[in-house]
């Protein structure tokens, strides 16, 4: 079967969506996990939009990606100027991606009466845009926006602005269902026309107004499109994108099209939940493939049965996408995923250890811990169920003290007093919050023994409620992500006190970063 490229656009559409903010971090972060996942293209953003943008595609030159290829997203020039001189498409060159996307009006209503300017001026924009961006040396795909109300409305000019993209050089025309409300045999009879207009590669982009996103999306590629544009988890704005895990497990597994990279459909699941992670984002459980109640069963009829053979009530085996069965009356949580993390520590053969690592995972998601985004504390956890583990330092007391002034300004300071070998160190920081005067209490107190932490920076901090309905009482989660020269990593701490949780990550962040430079000088892998 024929191969299916993914293009990823979860840091541009994605963050569209409402409450959804990625930081710079993040945008990389996730850059690197869907390259390391064999997501054939990640769309970075619109390099003229906001100056979070622009860095991205500095800083994302950096990465080693060894698969994915970055994309960076504009706008046919201006009507009535050339090219040369047009500012969005000095700025999606000066990216320096090997792709840019161009999108541009094909819905005639649009170009009349939003750009304000011809059908034939519009014609021209597009074809002088992408023939530019071709002769630059950049691989051009080109979006046409509202293509299918366009064709609707008047079908033979929007395949005129098809073939201006395709002769001017587009190697893929992606048609977009902007406004989500196309039916799926209507996107398959629509494909085909665009696939007798052009030469070149089709490609779909749907939103999901009408709940069909994904539905279209496969409709499109049975039709011939090679080429489909999501989002990881849905994200978008209004209702959102076409789910890519949706769309990415159906092609491969019910469609036997090649997609991603051959072992990948077995992390779907840890992508997907990576993703939430991310944006700080509670799981949809009962989402397709990989919800936590996507395999999940409750009620004797049921259980009974899938006890007898799992294929009576589901539709694939969870492993296929990294999930697992649930059995709600046993509550069989994290298997296949811890499993599946802890092969890099060569300890499946030891079945006490294995048992020993799930019970404290389960026990430690009953808690509200989450390890998808907090591969770091998980690690330690393994260490310490394999008598790994040793603590570089031990915390004798810690305070956070926050005054607020007459002119509303608040002052936190911390002191902390930790016990490293047998010395006790006694430090006092200031800093904007309590968690960042207690970071610098504690690297005060032990830099003098541990040198590296000096190139260590905590990158991110989030922090969400567990359990809601206690009110004021709940136990709240905090994800840290920090970083050195070399890696970033996630730590995770759960308390009912914020303070708390925050140095439980903060620990672990730091442990994290002292037994990776550990092993890495003894020739070993963190």
């Amino acid at each position: 079967m024929s191969r299916v490229s993914i293009y990823d656009t979860t840091l541009r559409d994605g963050s569209q969506g409402e409450g959804v903010n990625f930081s710079l971090q993040d945008k990389l972060l996730l850059t690197r996990r869907l390259d390391d996942l064999g997501v054939d293209y990640v769309e970075g953003g619109y390099p003229l939009s906001n100056p979070k943008d622009f860095e991205y595609f500095q800083a994302v030159r950096d990465l080693p990606l060894r698969h994915a290829k970055v994309c960076a997203f504009g706008m046919t020039r201006r009507k009535n100027s050339p090219p040369e001189t047009d500012t969005c498409l000095k700025a999606l060159l000066d990216a320096q991606t090997p792709v840019v996307t161009i999108v541009g009006k094909t819905w005639d209503f649009h170009v009349t009466n939003v750009l304000g300017t011809s059908l034939d001026e519009n014609l021209k924009m597009i074809a002088d845009s992408v023939g530019f961006c071709r002769s630059q040396g950049r691989e051009v795909f080109y979006d046409a926006e509202h293509f299918f109300d366009g064709y609707r409305s008047n079908p033979a000019y929007a395949l005129q602005t098809l073939q201006a993209a395709a002769d001017a050089g587009a190697s893929v025309v992606i048609l977009c269902d902007t406004n989500g409300g196309t039916m799926p045999e209507r996107v398959a009879e629509v494909v085909a026309a665009a696939r007798g207009a052009v030469a070149c590669g089709i490609g779909i982009h749907c939103h999901n107004d009408c709940e069909l996103a994904v539905a279209n999306s496969l409709a499109a590629v049975r039709g011939g499109a090679t080429q489909v544009q999501g989002t990881m988890n849905g994200l978008g704005e209004r209702c959102g994108n076409a789910d890519l895990v949706s769309v990415i497990a159906n092609l491969g597994l019910k469609y036997g099209y090649e997609v991603l990279k051959p072992e990948s459909l077995g992390r779907l699941t840890e992508a997907s939940r990576y993703v939430y992670e991310l944006a700080n984002m509670n799981f949809r459980p009962g989402q397709p493939f990989v919800g936590q109640s996507a395999f999940a069963h409750k009620g004797g009829m049921h259980t009974h049965a899938v006890a007898k053979d799992p294929t009576t009530y589901e539709h694939i085996r969870p492993e296929q996408v990294g999930n697992e069965r649930r059995i709600l009356v046993s509550e069989l949580s994290g298997q296949s995923t811890i499993l599946t993390k802890t092969t890099k520590y060569q300890v499946s053969h030891d079945k006490a250890l294995m048992a020993k690592i799930l019970t404290a995972v389960q026990d430690l998601e009953n808690a509200g811990y989450e390890f998808e985004a907090a591969e770091a504390s998980f690690d330690i956890l393994v260490k310490k169920a394999a008598g790994l583990y040793r603590p570089w330092f031990e915390r004798v007391a810690y305070r956070a003290n926050i005054e607020a002034g007459a002119d509303g300004t608040a002052t936190t300071e911390a002191s902390v007093k930790v016990r490293v070998g047998g010395s006790v160190e006694h430090t006092v920081s200031e800093g904007d919050g309590p968690v960042n005067a207690l970071d610098g209490a504690l690297r005060k107190a032990l830099v003098p023994f541990f040198p590296q932490l000096e190139e260590m920076k905590l990158v991110d901090y989030k922090v969400r409620v567990v359990n809601a309905r206690a009110g004021t009482a709940a136990r709240v989660r905090v994800v840290i992500e920090s970083r050195d020269t070399a890696d970033v990593w996630g730590t995770v701490g759960v308390s009912e006190n914020i303070v708390e949780a925050s140095w439980l990550a903060l620990v672990d962040s730091i442990e994290y970063k002292l037994f990776k430079d550990e092993e890495a000088t003894k020739g070993g892998t963190a």
